[in-house]
């Protein structure tokens, strides 16, 4: 990944990220669509294991963006919280409070029940606080899990 223009602005501490990823609700996924991109927000869930991160999404199993998912390989994501527009007298001196989360990986459907409920719990855990649910065969059946294994991340704030 291309290093941060603002390393002013970085934030490098894991705790700190962990704290503004915990924030987020949406989640922008970019997918390779050809010579095109795709981009649709998404809720997610953070889980992680050995040292890795790994975002889940879940939506439909058909569609484009499972289509693209299924072609493999790369993708770029970016959620970002607390925006808010700081005036000025001019309006060069507007410019915007935030923090942001940037990065890249490896995104790729998952089938298997066990891992698809570690995925629905994530994306839970994120949206509600909550983590401890229970899915029937049928739910599991249905519903498209995807997994971005993260390969970088940056994370950014001016505030």
């Amino acid at each position: 990944m291309r290093p941060m223009r603002r390393k002013d602005r970085a934030v490098t501490d894991p705790a700190k990220i962990r704290a503004v990823l915990a924030e987020c609700q949406v989640c922008r996924l970019g997918l390779r669509d050809g010579d095109r991109v795709y981009v649709v927000p998404l809720n997610f869930g953070l889980a992680e294991r050995e040292g890795k991160q790994f975002l889940y999404f879940h939506g439909a199993k058909e569609g484009r963006k499972a289509d693209l998912i299924r072609q493999g390989g790369c993708a770029c994501f970016e959620m970002d919280t607390g925006y808010r527009l700081q005036g000025g007298e001019q309006a060069c001196d507007y410019t915007a409070a935030f923090r942001s989360i940037i990065g890249e990986g490896t995104v790729a459907e998952v089938t298997d029940p066990a891992e698809k409920e570690t995925g629905l719990n994530a994306v839970m855990r994120q949206c509600t606080g909550q983590d401890r649910w229970t899915y029937g065969p049928a739910m599991l059946d249905a519903v498209g899990i995807f997994r971005l294994e993260v390969e970088s991340l940056t994370c950014k704030e001016h505030l």
